[in-house]
């Protein structure tokens, strides 16, 4: 009943969770579920993390909220590591994935109007994207589920086909500040954009003085087996948005750019009333000393190996059910032959955890802490969902 007082804007699953252990999450009944959704990418270090627990209790025993007033030590620091770890010089931090885009937005924008070329706002997207669900944000995705009965589009976002260089080509006018894309689409359906694409990119905005922005809100922090997903490709960005992994749980984002991308952005043209608080650095900074510790990264490529091989083998086990393979690193998905509802829900009643996307795919985005054995168990788990799904099948042609 209490939910009544909630705002209709989720379908919820009828199941309340009151606890977690690394890969695993606890009911308020005791039932045991395998989350191979980490809260959409979020819980990077896993449910509980001792290290990460200690750093947020001991900052909150220190001071909660100063807001940017104030020199904060820790968010320095951990600017300064980011920094150091990327291509980035400058780092601004936000509350969410969608702030960090609208960060990055605006410093597109504003690196131009500050070169004297206030007409180069429209920045460059591509269909199936998703980039947040503000009005900037849902406008740069350009999905209409996404953007009906908000008003007017907002102005700027021009969008090309998924991976159609010459139509992307087309697309670049006198009015273009920069090109945002996703090095993996997450929401789009575990789509990924190749290294050859991605490299074209960057050849354009350097031909054409443009500035390169890649949305690593779900890709990054080890995701894919690099810290980031575009490290794969050899191809750095002049904009990064951050965020999901980046907090292990805790919310908050960030907006990394080149000093040059962000020279535009001077004192007071942007600001944020609770980004880049104390507690949130203290976990951000306790998220690096995971995810940049020795051997962590060669661990998740390790365990991703195992569990792509074990998806692949289900899918040639079970052709009625799943499609394809898809993704990178621990950021996988399954291409369904049933409605991706219907193996969510398969999924569920074998108590492990997925998250639907588009183009009928369910996301697979375990914890990176996941052992090989917890991978296994999970291909033997989402086996029992399949397997079921196939007799269901046959008994319905029979």
């Amino acid at each position: 009943m209490a939910e009544a007082a909630l705002f209709d804007t989720f379908a919820r699953a009828p199941l309340r969770f009151v606890r977690g252990e690394g890969v695993w999450l606890v009911t308020e009944t005791g039932e045991r579920y395998l989350d191979f959704g980490a809260g959409v990418a979020v819980t990077s270090c896993g449910h509980a993390n001792p290290h990460l627990v200690a750093a947020l209790k001991d900052q909150a025993e220190k001071v909660w909220h100063l807001s940017n007033l104030y020199e904060i030590p820790e968010q320095e620091r951990l600017a300064r590591r980011l920094a150091e770890a990327t291509f980035a010089d400058k780092v601004f931090f936000t509350n969410s994935g969608a702030e960090a885009l609208e960060c990055a937005i605006k410093t597109a924008r504003r690196y131009h109007y500050a070169k004297g070329h206030p007409e180069k706002f429209h920045i460059v997207t591509f269909e199936g994207a998703f980039h947040g669900r503000t009005i900037a944000t849902i406008a740069a995705g350009g999905q209409e589920k996404y953007m009906e009965g908000f008003g007017p589009k907002a102005q700027g976002f021009d969008q090309v086909p998924f991976g159609d260089l010459e139509a992307l080509k087309a697309a670049i006018t006198e009015n273009t500040a920069a090109l945002l894309i996703e090095p993996i689409q997450g929401e789009g359906g575990i789509r990924v954009v190749s290294k050859e694409f991605l490299r074209e990119l960057r050849t354009l905005c350097d031909a054409h003085g443009l500035l390169l922005i890649f949305d690593e809100v779900q890709t990054g922090v080890g995701r894919t087996g690099k810290f980031f997903a575009h490290e794969w490709s050899g191809v750095t960005p002049d904009i990064m948005a951050v965020a999901k992994g980046i907090g292990g749980g805790f919310p908050f984002g960030a907006c990394l750019a080149t000093a040059e991308a962000a020279s535009g952005m001077k004192p007071g043209v942007h600001g944020t009333t609770y980004g880049g608080n104390p507690l949130a650095m203290a976990v951000g900074n306790a998220v690096l000393d995971v995810v940049l510790g020795e051997g962590f990264l060669q661990h998740v490529n390790d365990v991703a190996l195992v569990f792509r091989q074990g998806l692949a083998g289900l899918k040639d086990r079970f052709p009625g059910v799943i499609e394809e393979i898809r993704g990178e690193g621990l950021m996988l998905g399954i291409k369904a032959r049933v409605p991706a509802g219907d193996l969510v829900l398969a999924m569920r009643n074998e108590h492990i955890l997925g998250v639907p996307a588009g183009d009928n795919v369910i996301r697979l985005l375990p914890p990176l802490v996941v052992t090989a054995d917890e991978a296994r168990e999970g291909i033997a788990r989402i086996e029992r969902a399949a397997e079921k799904l196939q007799s269901d099948q046959l008994k319905k042609s029979a």
